[in-house]
């Protein structure tokens, strides 16, 4: 291990001896996973992609599917089951005793503030489901130590992410209009720019070419990995 990883390792150890939480956070084709690939090569950080496979898959139900197949049905289960596989990866114990960053693909802050909102807003929760899940989100803020240290924000334009998106393919996705993506920008626009987000926001431009956003990532390396962390 080099010198500048082992000073990234102690500089990103907290006072309460948890990992570094970093979210990495944008909309939907925004190069979240490149992103988290990206820091493969430090085996302090603990990754954890986006549970697309458990959405496809709860108990043989395909809740991924159903939301984009129908968001009036199904946004209130999907939300519920997010929120859980959120919770467990941010709140679960390190792999190993020597990870001292945990890095994930968007939070349950962005469970509650971006997609429950923005499914409140455009009527596919009625309000007593809606109310449900702040309180479930509540009583986790309240009992559980969700904080964040560090959001890193991708932050695109509705096209782009479009364009991306149907190129990569995926069969939910296929008919995501334009129209939901600017729904979901709205809405990370907003959450993002809140003065009481509790954490610091790296934002970096995901419109450009992958090389670009991978020299942002090398640039603001120490920052992401907690090199900026008071013990």
């Amino acid at each position: 291990m080099s010198n500048n990883i082992k000073n990234i390792t102690n500089a990103a150890r907290v006072v309460n001896k948890r990992p570094f939480r970093v979210s990495i956070e944008g909309n939907i084709g925004s190069g979240k996973s490149t992103c988290i690939k990206y820091f493969d090569k430090y085996p302090n950080v603990e990754k954890h992609a986006e549970p697309i496979a458990e959405w496809r898959n709860v108990s043989g139900h395909n809740l991924l599917g159903l939301l984009y197949s129908d968001m009036n049905e199904w946004s209130f289960a999907f939300q519920h089951y997010v929120h859980l596989s959120r919770l467990k990866i941010q709140t679960s114990p390190p792999s190993n005793p020597n990870i001292t960053v945990k890095m994930f693909e968007r939070s349950v802050q962005n469970s509650r503030h971006c997609f429950v909102e923005n499914s409140k807003k455009q009527d596919f929760l009625k309000d007593p489901e809606y109310q449900v899940l702040l309180q479930w989100f509540d009583y986790t803020e309240k009992y559980l130590d969700i904080s964040l240290d560090l959001i890193v924000y991708l932050r695109t334009t509705p096209k782009t992410v479009w364009e991306r998106m149907m190129k990569r393919g995926r069969a939910e996705e296929s008919e995501v209009p334009l129209e939901y993506l600017e729904q979901v920008h709205e809405s990370y626009e907003n959450w993002l720019s809140s003065p009481d987000i509790g954490c610091e926001v790296l934002t970096i431009d995901a419109d450009r070419g992958l090389d670009c956003v991978r020299e942002d990532l090398d640039r603001y390396s120490y920052k992401i990995l907690g090199g900026n962390h008071t013990n």
